[in-house]
């Protein structure tokens, strides 16, 4: 008989990595580069301009060495993941919280650590719940923490109930005032990748998403959907300060699809959410404004 797996919780018992410093001059190249890739006129902002909410990803780069890469694309091993067995990663979510914005060109501190390690039994088997923390600080300043919520499992669990084929002309239902269309295709995918230094394959390599990971085609980044969301605030209330927000990945989209992100603004808030004619919130999001004299 084979054994009997052991619980996921386990192997984390004693697994408490400690924070790293790193620092980073937020040159304005990446904001450049993901303005291009937004087909955006103009790059968004330049050195002493405030940098928009999430970009900070494009910030504090690893790119390690090839033999350090598992056969997904992913590191075999890093500070902060857990040392299960047959890792297998999701990004679910985060949340963000911004005293003062970020600004290009000035050096910039981030601390990283360990916030949460929960193990819980989800509908297809053990989950297990990291949260890791990062503060960004200039001038001696607190100026942006961010938390991200990855979740893992050991071994592969059911196949997701994703679509046998891709539609690529049905569109969504609109429910905001704010809109914005994004059909991604494979191209921008790759560009994307890059900018994050991401070699996972569901974003690039289609047999392995099919033959593998069971999707229908290549993934579109959870990343790029949060900052699609972002990026309705930035273009419909720029006058506005993000001061909060929080962000849930819910349902894969894929390469090819026409993606919708929509919301609307109320009482100092605005939902926003990402959409497609499958779903209707493949990720949804929340901010809060500054106060006007903030």
């Amino acid at each position: 008989m084979p054994a009997t797996p052991l619980p996921i919780g386990s192997y984390v018992t004693s697994w408490r990595p400690g924070p790293v410093t790193e620092e980073d001059r937020l040159n304005p190249g990446p904001v450049s580069a993901v303005s291009a890739l937004l087909d955006l006129p103009h790059t968004v902002a330049g050195t002493g301009d405030a940098l928009p909410p999430l970009w900070q990803w494009f910030y504090f780069l690893h790119w390690p060495a090839q033999h350090e890469l598992g056969a997904d694309g992913h590191l075999r091993d890093a500070r902060f993941l857990p040392p299960i067995p047959d890792r297998q990663r999701m990004f679910a979510g985060g949340r963000c919280e911004v005293s003062e914005p970020l600004r290009l060109g000035e050096p910039t501190e981030r601390v990283s650590s360990l916030s949460a390690v929960t193990p819980k039994q989800g509908r297809t088997g053990e989950l297990l719940f990291i949260t890791e923390r990062q503060e960004f600080r200039q001038s001696g300043r607190l100026c942006v923490v961010e938390e991200q919520d990855i979740v893992y499992r050991s071994g592969r669990g059911p196949a997701g109930a994703h679509p046998t084929a891709l539609d690529d002309q049905a569109t969504a239902t609109a429910e905001g005032p704010w809109r914005l269309s994004l059909q991604p295709d494979p191209t921008l995918l790759f560009r994307f990748s890059a900018l994050t230094a991401n070699a996972h394959r569901i974003h690039y390599d289609a047999p392995y998403c099919r033959d593998t990971e069971g999707y229908p085609g290549l993934v579109v980044h959870g990343p790029l959907l949060a900052l699609l969301m972002l990026e309705l605030v930035r273009r419909n209330a720029p006058e506005r300060r993000v001061r909060t927000l929080s962000y849930r990945l819910r349902r894969p989209v894929f390469a090819g699809e026409r993606i919708l992100a929509d919301g609307a603004a109320a009482d100092g808030r605005a939902g926003l959410r990402i959409a497609t004619h499958r779903e209707a919130r493949h990720a949804t999001a929340e901010v809060t404004f500054a106060c006007r004299q903030d």
